[in-house]
């Protein structure tokens, strides 16, 4: 039987939004929304909060997380997913950024279900519209773009794809672009090569973590919603939260 962790990184050192997933909103830090969520998914056996601060460590125990802690080597939160389940035997690994909010719990169990059905899956990550040409020209907003079996062609922070032949409306409205949702999924042998693969210079150079899988020849299922979820990447960014 396929077991399933689900792994929550955090680290204090968010440039934009300096101690962000500590900051208070609405009486818990923001880390307690994304935890919340993921605490509701059916097919989750095993959820943690993966951090190397005390202080983080400390919020979320005492709002009932459980914690592992990690060394201050991974550079992004996939690396450190890797690192606080290493030597584990769960069959799928999940990876839910501490700062995605609208998040639902049935979204999680549907992907966990469609990789139990499929053992060709071996990443997956989610994705919905982008709603106007604010977010499609946000670089804090990651596009992705897939093929004909939704299977991710690339990602980038610059609109994806170009228009070339464009009208007065809106751009946003002249194309379906999609907005990648901050929500990995992993068979254990895929997340064990990802930790294994040097980063990637295009990794580097757009700083997402996923572009180290297609450019090893990996290959991501993105499934789509129609949610309304997004990331907190700036303090002007809580005003979205409900």
């Amino acid at each position: 039987m396929d077991k399933v962790v689900a792994v929550i990184p955090a680290r204090l050192g968010s440039i934009r939004f300096a101690r962000k997933v500590l900051h208070v909103h609405r009486g818990h830090p923001l880390i307690y929304y994304a935890w919340s969520q993921a605490a509701k998914a059916r097919l989750v056996d095993r959820l943690y909060i993966a951090t190397d601060s005390l202080e983080i460590a400390r919020s979320a125990e005492a709002f009932g997380a459980e914690v592992i802690m990690t060394s201050r080597r991974p550079k992004t939160g996939t690396d450190r997913v890797a690192e606080a389940v290493a030597g584990g035997h769960d069959s799928l690994v999940v990876n839910i950024q501490a700062d995605c909010f609208g998040l639902k719990a049935s979204l999680l169990d549907r992907v966990i279900n469609a990789m139990k059905a499929d053992r060709s899956i071996k990443y997956a990550t989610l994705a919905r519209p982008i709603r106007d040409d604010r977010e499609l020209f946000n670089p804090g907003v990651v596009k992705v773009v897939t093929n004909r079996t939704g299977r991710a062609l690339w990602f980038s922070r610059f609109p994806l794809p170009y228009l070339q032949h464009v009208d007065n409306r809106p751009r946003a409205a002249q194309h379906q672009f999609l907005a990648h949702i901050g929500v990995y999924f992993f068979r254990r042998p895929a997340l064990d090569a990802f930790a294994r693969w040097k980063r990637s210079p295009l990794e580097i150079a757009e700083s997402l973590e996923q572009l180290r899988i297609l450019e090893n020849s990996g290959s991501i299922v993105v499934f789509k919603t129609s949610a309304n979820i997004f990331s907190i990447d700036t303090l002007q960014d809580l005003k979205k939260i409900c």
